[in-house]
């Protein structure tokens, strides 16, 4: 089971004519910084997926896997841009996001379609109900935009889950 790590330092908040008070933007920062970490090593886990497939479906996998991440992109910028429009700062390095991934460790010493199947599959399913969790909690902060965010995050997970999973499962 993985323990829930949360941040322990004081948030740098710079001036902003955003509504939202400064307490909500702050949880909001610390909340959507979380969800950076998970989303970088998801485009991580990605590209280690990406990079060592081999197998029969090898190409198709390999395309797909590279597709995900650039989708995955689009979203780490999406989340990365709220956090600094609410007078945040996105804190998106490589470090920081090793240290607050919510993700498992992704097997680095697998090779077969099915197994990066699995472990894409997890670690895709995590990081979404992570997204469907802040949906929750930033309408909670009373902040609209990033529950919408997220909920956009969460609709492209969903879809790439599908596409995923849809490799490992047959009508019997």
């Amino acid at each position: 089971m993985k323990v829930k790590k949360t941040l322990t330092h004081r948030a740098v908040m710079f001036q902003t004519e955003n509504d939202i008070p400064q307490a909500c933007r702050i949880k909001l920062n610390a909340l959507m910084n979380m969800r950076l970490a998970s989303a970088l090593d998801l485009q991580l886990q990605l590209k280690q997926a990406h990079w060592n497939v081999k197998g029969p479906n090898f190409i198709g996998l390999h395309e797909l896997f590279d597709t995900i991440d650039e989708a995955v992109e689009n979203y780490v910028d999406m989340i990365a841009e709220r956090i600094v429009q609410l007078g945040g700062v996105a804190e998106g390095t490589v470090r920081v996001a090793a240290s607050r991934s919510q993700l498992v460790e992704y097997p680095l010493h697998i090779a077969s379609g099915p197994d990066h199947v699995a472990a894409v599959s997890h670690a895709l399913a995590t990081f979404g109900a992570e997204a469907r969790g802040t949906i929750k909690e930033a309408d909670d902060l009373e902040d609209a935009a990033t529950a919408d965010l997220f909920t956009e995050v969460t609709r492209g997970i969903d879809k790439w889950l599908w596409f995923v999973e849809a490799h490992a499962q047959s009508v019997k």
